[in-house]
């Protein structure tokens, strides 16, 4: 038994030492490699131009930005529930659904909606505390330039806007979703869930017209659907009933009860008739019923399909909606826009204290959100551009944080 042991080991040994004469040269290359060719790689570490004084600045602006979205929002919702809890009682909400369904999405949305006011909160509220203790003032008597002492503002103020632009893209909207819903049954008590008269465009040269619709059974009654070449008839198909197959696998299946379909190739006329038929037709429950904040509810990549959908359908109504798509793109900019007004207002130390100019910066911040009101409102009413409506307020304030930023150093 000792011999066998002895055995595996001395033949472990020789192959350890077969493998490192095999890797001797790389190992002997290695020490020899100047290292010095490869200093361009530590340009590609971000972290190489974030300094201690940056990691100040970055954990002050983000703690008080969080601390400023608990404080408001605690508010918020202590108001809210004052106002809503007799609706909350009348309608026997359950708590689970007022906990989980209602406020667990209603504290993202208004975080995410009156983002940039936080922002602006939170960079006033630290800097003017800095620049009380004279600490920018020790920064900018060390030779620190006033763009430079930016660069920790700006690099918290990206990092909002990606999270922002995330949230509101992807995560609020089946939030929101939920929230809705549960406003229709317990807080509102109603929801839009028939139509009627309905005419649209589901392809190039077919209409399809419903009398009236019940969302809730996915039905539609008064059916018929008109197809054309060249601006000629060549198909004709009405149904008593038409409802959605919600268990089918693919999409844009109906069901057709008590159809009739008349087909016309010039003078002749095929007329097909039956008591039940199964037909793809492209349009889908959610393309009937319009419902107030409807746009809300779409993530950004659904958002731009419904659009596109819509408009090739040639659907006038889908302005709010490409509102809401450039809104989400251009409030994340809002971040660096009012990040830049805050710090050049309330970096110099003053005598006077900071009343009067935290007074400007809450109305610039105040009036940017109602800018953006407006702006909305004025794209959906009249024939200004979306694209246009929801960049108006950045581009304005843009400006005025020039100004206030080539006005800061002196």
């Amino acid at each position: 038994m000792r011999e066998r042991l002895s055995d595996i080991f001395k033949k472990a040994k020789r192959l350890w030492l077969r493998l490192l004469l095999l890797l001797h040269p790389l190992i002997k290359w290695g020490r020899q490699l100047p290292w010095e060719r490869l200093a361009w790689m530590k340009r590609l570490n971000p972290f190489k131009y974030i300094k201690r004084m940056d990691w100040y600045i970055i954990k002050k602006f983000i703690g008080t930005y969080i601390y400023s979205i608990i404080l408001i929002i605690s508010i918020s919702i202590v108001f809210d529930v004052n106002e809503n809890l007799a609706k909350f009682t009348t309608y026997h909400a359950p708590l689970r659904a007022i906990v989980f369904d209602y406020y667990l999405n209603f504290v993202p949305y208004f975080a995410n909606l009156f983002s940039p006011l936080f922002v602006f909160i939170a960079v006033i509220f630290f800097t003017s505390k800095l620049a009380g203790n004279s600490e920018i003032i020790a920064m900018l008597a060390c030779g620190m330039s006033f763009k430079r002492l930016l660069r920790p503002y700006l690099i918290s103020a990206a990092l909002i806007a990606v999270l922002n632009f995330y949230l509101g893209a992807y995560v609020i909207p089946k939030g929101t979703v939920v929230r809705h819903d549960f406003e229709s049954l317990y807080k509102n008590n109603k929801k839009n869930t028939t139509a009627t008269n309905i005419q649209l465009m589901v392809d190039r040269g077919t209409v399809a017209y419903i009398s009236q619709y019940d969302d809730i059974r996915k039905t539609g009654y008064g059916f018929s659907l008109y197809k054309f070449d060249k601006k000629k008839l060549v198909s004709h198909m009405t149904a008593s009933v038409i409802q959605y197959d919600t268990i089918s696998d693919s999409r844009y299946h109906w069901k057709a009860r008590s159809y009739k379909i008349r087909e016309l190739k010039g003078m002749r006329e095929k007329i097909t008739s039956g008591s039940e038929i199964d037909t793809l037709i492209q349009m889908e429950p959610m393309d009937l019923i319009f419902s107030k904040g409807q746009q809300e509810t779409f993530t950004s990549p659904e958002l731009l399909r419904y659009i596109s959908k819509q408009q090739e359908r040639g659907s006038s109504n889908v302005v709010q909606y490409e509102v809401e798509y450039h809104k989400r793109i251009a409030t994340s900019f809002a971040s660096f826009i009012l990040t830049i007004i805050g710090v050049s207002l309330s970096s110099r130390k003053r005598k006077g204290g900071m009343g009067m100019y935290l007074g400007i910066g809450l109305a610039l911040s105040f009036s940017y959100i109602l800018l953006q009101t407006i702006s909305a409102t004025f794209a959906i009413n009249a024939d200004t551009p979306p694209m246009l409506a929801a960049w108006v307020p950045n581009i304005l304030y843009a400006i005025i944080a020039y100004f206030c930023y080539r006005q800061a150093p002196n």
